[in-house]
């Protein structure tokens, strides 16, 4: 079971590294053979399937999201763990309700996350 305590300082971590729009340490929470999954894929990056594969495509799509979104800020609502995963709930862009399920290695680094929202992108 993952520990909740991880997830939470996860969590403030990340949150903190996207409201400094600080995407090298946005990037240090994740394996280089990353996998997300995010609408804001096909709409920023013309990705039709919505998916990035590794750090460096990764990395292209949220330099173009920090360009595009200048007034970027988000703010934590929710830690919620599973078993192998835990869900960031947060108000993201323009405060559109945002959740992100992600998937930590034994290390702690995410090799796969998946972006939902509460509103169409």
């Amino acid at each position: 079971m993952l520990n909740a305590e991880r997830a939470e300082q996860f969590a403030k971590s990340w949150i903190e590294a996207w409201n400094r729009h600080d995407l090298t340490a946005v990037l240090a929470h994740y394996r280089e053979d990353v996998e997300m999954r995010s609408p804001y894929i096909v709409t920023v990056s013309g990705v039709a399937s919505g998916v990035l594969q590794g750090k460096t495509a990764l990395s292209e799509y949220w330099q173009k999201a920090l360009g595009k979104y200048t007034d970027l800020h988000f703010e934590l609502q929710h830690v919620l763990t599973g078993v192998d995963s835990f869900m960031l709930v947060y108000h993201s862009v323009g405060g559109r309700l945002a959740a992100e399920v992600f998937y930590p290695d034994d290390s702690g680094l995410v090799y796969r996350a998946s972006a939902h929202y509460g509103a169409t992108v």
